[in-house]
């Protein structure tokens, strides 16, 4: 009988994807929403947009120095847009993304992705010459073995 009594082991990698799993787990609860009867949330404390119609009263915009200083909806984007709520009649700000903010973020996204795609490519031709200069002294060699 081995020494471990019987005991199977799991082979080395499982234990690290067991201790994966157990992690990717742990994140999933961390991020799940509470149930329903723990959230005991009053409409007067949600954002009127959320609970009824809302009209956009003044489009996406940039939030000026003193908004971004004390509107907390400035954070997220660095954008605001004014609504006015239908039954309620008032008037809040909403966190919004901007198209050209949107145009921009893309923009930098493919530059980075033709940048790394030149960098490879480079890398690629480098390695290509010195497969082909190694290939070359090899066929060299042999011929003057003859």
């Amino acid at each position: 009988m081995p020494a471990g009594g019987g005991r199977r082991r799991l082979p080395q990698g499982c234990h690290l994807c067991w201790l994966l799993c157990a992690f990717a787990l742990k994140l999933c609860q961390a991020e799940a929403p509470a149930p329903a009867e723990k959230l005991s949330v009053g409409a007067s404390n949600l954002p009127c947009w959320l609970v009824e119609e809302f009209a956009v009263a003044e489009e996406c915009a940039p939030c000026s120095r003193f908004q971004a200083k004390t509107t907390p909806e400035c954070g997220s984007t660095g954008y605001v847009e004014k609504i006015t709520c239908s039954s309620s009649k008032r008037n809040e700000f909403k966190s919004c993304r901007s198209a050209l903010m949107e145009q921009h973020l893309f923009w930098k996204f493919e530059g980075a992705i033709v940048g790394v795609a030149l960098v490879f490519a480079c890398l690629v031709i480098i390695r290509q010459r010195q497969l082909d200069r190694k290939a070359l002294e090899k066929v060299r060699k042999q011929i003057e073995s003859i």
